[in-house]
């Protein structure tokens, strides 16, 4: 992501990361995949997502969030340790932190301590459940806080329990709208000459992703939302489901009713586009189960490929249901530069993933290794302070 005049987006950024795990990881990740200098902050035996067990693939996460950043271990709990961060804070750009609420405080590093030390640091915290309110301090890990949002209520079929998304969305979602806090916080300093403070709430950030769902329970006054399958979430467009095809599934939707009329005709069936049952968008919704039963008796005695080839002839939203196996093997993401090859000292050659954003006509930055823990501390120290006297042994 070099920008045109040969710099990087954030290049001169100095970031210190305290993050554990994924949501202030990952915000930490964006940093650095946009040129900052990020630098991880780590306890003496190294944050949590480092010491998970070497079995499926359980330590690929840490490779993968952390590279193009440096690390650099101390104890927070001890006054020397404490004092090394406070000499790296007053010369940083960013501190961001997903710890639990008041632990930056007990450890005596606040906000506004921070602030005294250097009036200009952006400082950003990640918690479950936003600074303040009554649930501030229960505990939150991604499960619990998709538990608490509702995103497990709307996830499964209705006649099955509750189910998490598949996917960490509240960590993620967490750590995007980290990033953005900063670099928003980052450009208003520019005009104010002063850093501030980012509350980021994993409840939060994960509630717009209801919204679909949300739509029963703030526009209507009765209804509430429940599972719905792999159906619209509100139930406001049909057909919106994942149908069997004779080795597979596939995701198909319409949004327009010439999808819908041009989804009859390659099915052979022009007629359903004239029945009363299916002429409008409220209609199909009313019989969407007689609607999703035709379509399942087309597509169940064709292939997947098949059924998203004759769609896709006719601009008809579908895609093949795959498995991540299939993702990760697929050429495109390499061709554009989704997964890098890197030639890691630990793992040997892997594939890492990049940042999902892009500048017109740059280049993203080249893949480095995730740090060994510890292993650029005099180093960070000697650049950002200007001598490698006074690192204590915690840090080296």
């Amino acid at each position: 992501m070099t920008a045109k005049n040969g710099l990087q987006p954030l290049a001169g950024i100095r970031v210190l990361d305290l993050g554990q795990i994924y949501s202030g990881g990952y915000a930490g990740f964006l940093l650095a995949q946009a040129g900052a200098d990020v630098v991880k902050i780590e306890p003496p035996r190294g944050e949590n997502l480092r010491n998970r067990p070497k079995v499926h693939g359980a330590e690929y996460p840490f490779l993968a969030l952390n590279i193009n950043k440096r690390s650099v271990a101390l104890d927070l709990k001890t006054v020397e340790g404490r004092n090394r961060f406070l000499d790296l804070v007053a010369a940083a750009d960013v501190v961001l932190e997903n710890f639990s609420p008041g632990v930056m405080d007990r450890l005596d590093i606040g906000y506004s301590v921070l602030e005294a030390v250097n009036p200009r640091v952006v400082y950003a915290s990640s918690t479950g459940y936003g600074l303040g309110g009554r649930y501030q301090d229960l505990p939150a890990m991604d499960l619990t806080v998709q538990a608490m949002v509702g995103v497990l209520s709307v996830t499964g079929f209705p006649e099955s329990p509750p189910v998490k998304a598949g996917v960490a969305i509240a960590d993620f979602m967490a750590g995007v709208h980290m990033y953005a806090g900063i670099v928003t916080a980052l450009f208003n300093r520019e005009r104010v000459g002063r850093g501030t403070r980012i509350d980021v709430s994993m409840f939060d950030a994960t509630l717009p992703a209801t919204l679909s769902s949300l739509a029963m329970a703030l526009g209507t006054e009765d209804e509430n939302p429940t599972r719905t399958g792999n159906r619209h979430g509100g139930l406001a467009e049909a057909p919106y489901n994942v149908f069997p095809s004779s080795d597979g599934h596939v995701a198909i939707i319409c949004v327009s009713e010439h999808q819908w009329v041009a989804l009859a005709e390659v099915m052979g069936r022009p007629e359903l586009a004239a029945d009363d049952r299916f002429t409008s968008r409220g209609s199909r919704v009313e019989n969407i189960d007689a609607l999703d039963e035709a379509i399942s008796a087309w597509t169940s005695t064709r292939t997947r490929d098949e059924v998203v080839d004759r769609l896709l002839e006719r601009g008809i939203p579908v895609a093949p249901v795959r498995t991540l196996r299939e993702v990760v093997e697929d050429p495109d993401l390499e061709t554009r530069g989704v997964l890098r090859p890197l030639n890691d000292a630990i793992h040997g050659q892997v594939r890492i993933i990049s940042s999902p954003i892009r500048y017109d006509g740059n280049e993203s930055v080249a893949p480095r290794s995730a740090p060994g823990l510890g292993e650029h501390s005099e180093e960070v120290f000697e650049e950002w302070l200007g001598s490698r006297t006074g690192v204590p042994e915690s840090v080296s």
